[in-house]
């Protein structure tokens, strides 16, 4: 009788053991979890915010606005869970802002329009939420997409008001004598 009681306690030993060992082993996964999920979230917001300093480097974002700018990723998580599919969305839409505000970037170099690329930051800007828990789901996935399809600039460069003033008056010369049907009879007699 002895013995059974000595092996069931040893086994019962055992077994906590097993179980101590088990739970020390996920609480460590789930430690190593956090940290990667941080250490992934820490470099998408230091990449996002210093492509915004460079950004505001080349005065197309003000320095007062970069904050707002910032609070895009650094509101993600106010209500929204912390799990790898939200992470994924965060990096997705950031990238999704800077490609976009780069290529628009390039675009306006070539075309000379970066004081209209300087207004539609601006724009964008102040479409952005104030309160941090305006910062969710429908947000990201609905509300700054179509921010962000709004920054877009012309293809063609901006003509100043002398260089729209002169076009429009040929224009409506050509439209007077394309009208003036005396004064097309007039061209082909010449002819």
């Amino acid at each position: 009788m002895s013995y059974v009681v000595f092996v069931s306690i040893t086994l019962l030993i055992t077994i906590l053991g097993v179980y101590v060992v088990i739970e020390n082993n996920r609480k460590k996964a789930r430690e190593a979890e956090k940290r990667v999920f941080n250490e992934r979230l820490k470099e998408i917001s230091s990449h996002f915010k210093s492509k915004i300093s460079e950004f505001v480097s080349y005065k197309l974002i003000r320095p007062k606005h970069a904050p707002q700018f910032n609070a895009i990723v650094g509101n993600f998580f106010v209500v929204q869970a912390h799990n790898d599919e939200n992470l994924e969305a965060l990096e997705r839409v950031t990238d999704h802002l800077l490609a976009t505000i780069g290529t628009e970037l390039n675009k306006c170099r070539e075309n000379g329009n970066l004081e209209l690329l300087a207004d539609q930051l601006f724009m964008f800007v102040s479409e952005l939420p104030s309160a941090g828990i305006a910062y969710n789901k429908a947000f990201y996935s609905e509300i700054l997409p179509a921010l962000i399809s709004r920054i877009q600039t012309p293809d063609t460069p901006v003509q100043t008001d002398t260089q729209e003033a002169g076009q429009s008056e040929e224009d409506a010369s050509a439209q007077t004598e394309n009208d003036d049907p005396s004064g097309q009879q007039q061209k082909a007699a010449a002819l």
